[in-house]
Formats: structure tokens, sequence, C-alpha cells
């Protein structure tokens, strides 16, 4: 019998329960993976508490969006899939079909093959943090010599992952930061320049940044209590690319500044560009490229069992010292 874990109310991770379940045969279009390992991200953290982009359909519902395993059942209709090959999910809006199992069954158009060289710890944590940074940073922003660009939470995975890609393309990467110890962590990353905000004027400090020119654009998941702190800095023709609420609160837009600005507040979710078979091509040919050149990098912090699962997402729920992804390694071994 197969295990996954479920929520069964909006009452975050803490209600979060491992039971048996039997796993599900492919439909016409899908596959069935045996999943290795699972990756945790902050999304899924929202959505159990109904504080996401989408909402479950039903519970009991399983949680992620991220996962490697070996195909082990593919169904009608289905070509180009190999039959004991390690596959990746991609990121998309899964509603209640999560990752938090031995088993999924998937539409074919949200898989990709494993990187090569990977790990299936690996495999499963590269997806969501490159793929998310890639749209805003190269296809929207086109990052570049001169281009000035703000990463807010920049410790996140996906914010981390703005400063490597943003670096590799020659662009200004400014990252903030709420502890002085993660500096050397950041630049590290690629940030040109480390900002902790404190009691000072942010804004006017991104004004000395750019040499009075202002942030191109700004990549941020916090909400409220940061975009109007960065906003007397918005360049001409700025966009705001906001992905999150880490402080729980929608922000009310800085009108005034985005019209001297002539700004663009871009409400931004890699889940719409994944359902796009153009752009999902060019963020996945990116990253296999800049994984193969050694340009990106998994990095994980944690790795716990299956019963872990909860204790993972306390683990996340912390200040953390070290930073990367967790992932869950399920122990299953393709038979």
């Amino acid at each position: 019998m197969a295990r996954e874990w479920v929520i069964k109310d909006y009452s975050g991770y803490q209600g979060l329960v491992l039971q048996k379940c039997e796993p599900q045969h492919p439909r016409p279009g899908e596959i069935r993976i045996r999943i290795e390992a699972f990756a945790l991200n902050w999304g899924d953290m929202d959505l159990m508490q109904d504080n996401y982009s989408f909402s479950f359909n039903s519970f009991p519902a399983r949680i992620g969006m991220e996962a490697a395993g070996i195909v082990d059942e593919i169904g009608d209709g289905v070509t180009g899939i190999k039959l004991g090959a390690r596959y990746c999910t991609l990121p998309y809006f899964y509603f209640n079909n999560g990752a938090s199992a031995d088993f999924i069954t998937i539409d074919t158009r949200y898989v990709t093959p494993a990187p090569k060289g990977l790990s299936a710890v690996e495999s499963a944590s590269v997806w969501m943090q490159f793929m998310t940074a890639y749209y805003p940073i190269v296809e929207l922003c086109k990052a570049v010599p001169g281009k000035s660009i703000l990463v807010t939470a920049a410790t996140g995975t996906a914010g981390n992952a703005a400063l490597n890609i943003g670096a590799m393309f020659g662009a200004n990467m400014i990252a903030t930061t709420r502890f002085e110890h993660n500096r050397e962590y950041l630049l590290s990353s690629g940030a040109s320049h480390v900002i902790v905000p404190g009691t000072d004027d942010l804004a006017k400090t991104l004004r000395e940044l750019t040499d009075g020119h202002g942030i191109d654009a700004a990549f941020d998941p916090i909400g409220a209590s940061m975009m109007a702190r960065y906003s007397p800095a918005l360049a001409r023709d700025a966009t705001i690319y906001f992905y999150g609420t880490l402080d729980g609160i929608f922000p009310q837009l800085p009108i005034v500044d985005m019209f001297q600005a002539n700004a663009t507040f871009h409400p931004y979710s890699l889940f719409n560009y994944v359902e796009d078979p153009l752009m999902q091509a060019k963020g996945t040919e990116f990253v296999y490229n800049a994984l193969a050149r050694g340009k990106l990098v998994p990095n994980i912090d944690r790795v716990y069992p299956m019963e872990g699962y909860r204790d993972a997402w306390e683990y996340l729920s912390q200040p953390r010292i070290n930073h990367g992804k967790v992932v869950i390694n399920t122990g299953l071994k393709y038979l």
C-alpha cells in the first residue's frame, strides 16, 4: 500500500496527516510516477492556509508542486515518455493532485526529463526556484549590463535564483535581507549589492547604488511592508514583479510613485508560463543548459524522510542560518 500526506482543511501544515492510499492508474494523456523525492515550497505553505493563487477543489487534498521519480505506468495516447526513466514534475496549478505521496498521476504537459547527472533529490529541487526567477529576470525584464534589479527576501530560493540568473546576464542585482549574517551568502550568489533594511531610507540607498537612475525592476515576494519603502526609487518604466505575501498582507499600491515613474505592477505566477508550451520550453531549456554548464547548481539545505514531512515544514517556517531547498526523500526505489 502506498502513502500520501493530505490536509483536510485550511489549518496549515500542522493539519497534515500521513495515510495509506491506493495508487491511481493514469488516464489518457497521463503518466504515473513513482516518487523518489519531492520538495517544499513557500507557495504550498500559503496554499495550506488558503492564501495562494488557487484553492483546493475539495478535501482531503495533497500538497506539493515539485517531485522527481520513475515512470512506472503510461496512459493511453502518451508518446515520447520512456517507462523506467526518471522524470520531474513542473510547477503548475495542481489543485488537489499534489506530490506529497509515493505516486502521482500527472498530465504529460507538466513533466520533464530529470537533468542528467543529478540525483532524485537534486532533480526535485531545481524547477520551482530557477523557473520562477527565469521569466521575470530574462524574458520580461531582459536583464543586461546597466539594468538594475531589486530582489527582496533574497535568501529565499526564488530570490536567490534571481540573483544567480541576473548575474549571469551582467545586471546590477541588488539584494535585501533582514540579517547581516546573510551578506556573504548573497554576494556569492550574484548580488552586486546587499542591503539590510533597518530604519534607513531604502529608496535613497537604491538611488545611490544606481547612480541616481533608480531600479528598473523589483522581484518582490514580501507585500505591504516593503513596497512603499522602495517605490520612490522606481526608474522610468520600471516593473514590480509581485509573487508572494510573506508578510501576509496584500500591498496598497504606491500609486503616486508609480504615476511618476510610469511604472507597472505585475502580479506574477510561474504557473501561467508553464501553461504556455512555448514559454515552458524556453524555461526548461534555459535551466537544462545552465545546469549542464555549472552556471546554476542545486542547493539543498536539508533532506527529511517521508515520515518527517511535518517536521520539515516546522523547520522551514523558522528563521534559518542555512539556505537552500528542503526536500523529502520517500525512500522508494524503482523495482
